[in-house]
């Protein structure tokens, strides 16, 4: 499977239209808080304005809204693990991404078979209040040994002078989030990613 290494994470598709033109070819749209209409009509055009850039979506969380889309990836974090239909899932062809954070979490992921295994916060993380501590770059390494051939997402705290050094640890791919949109100028950010995710 061959996934870009740069993977951006945006909460609203106003986020995909603005800079997958900027040659974004993975990206998650990861959207709370919003009602079924909202969520159907961001996820339907952020389906084919990938389909349009020649880009790869995840969709984060709302696998019965992506199987019934037609999108092509989901990703689940673990408390969503718990709830999702995991055969369902599998048998609308959707690949799988999941979030992990310890041992534990992993060798449950592993179990499934997953399509990539995300690993984080690698760096402390503004995103969202996590009951995870820095996971450092030192357990990407460990995590690659242990998954093999499945890509590796290192995620939480990413930035561009990060980046080179999470792909040293063995991550195949990095993901950001406010290092792209909390910047006074994200595109030329996107264009720097891409510079470095090679």
């Amino acid at each position: 499977m061959n996934l870009h290494p740069f993977y951006p994470i945006f909460d609203d598709i106003t986020w995909l239209e603005r800079l997958l033109p900027q040659g974004i070819k993975l990206v998650q749209l990861r959207l709370k808080d919003r009602s079924e209409d909202v969520l159907r009509d961001q996820i339907t055009r952020a389906r084919d304005l990938c389909h349009e850039h020649g880009a790869t979506l995840v969709v984060n969380d709302y696998w019965p809204l992506a199987i019934e889309l037609g999108c092509d990836w989901i990703h689940l974090g673990q408390e969503d693990l718990d709830e999702a239909d995991l055969d369902a899932i599998r048998a609308a062809g959707l690949r799988l991404g999941v979030s992990t954070h310890d041992r534990a979490e992993l060798d449950r992921v592993l179990a499934l078979q997953p399509d990539y295994v995300a690993l984080g916060p690698i760096y402390p993380t503004i995103l969202k209040k996590m009951k995870w501590h820095r996971q450092g770059v030192e357990k990407l390494t460990e995590w690659k040994a242990l998954i093999g051939d499945i890509p590796l997402i290192a995620i939480g705290g990413m930035s561009v002078p990060r980046a080179p050094g999470a792909f040293e640890a063995g991550a195949d791919i990095v993901s950001a989030v406010t290092d792209i949109t909390l910047n006074d100028d994200p595109e030329a950010r996107v264009r720097e990613w891409l510079e470095v995710c090679v």
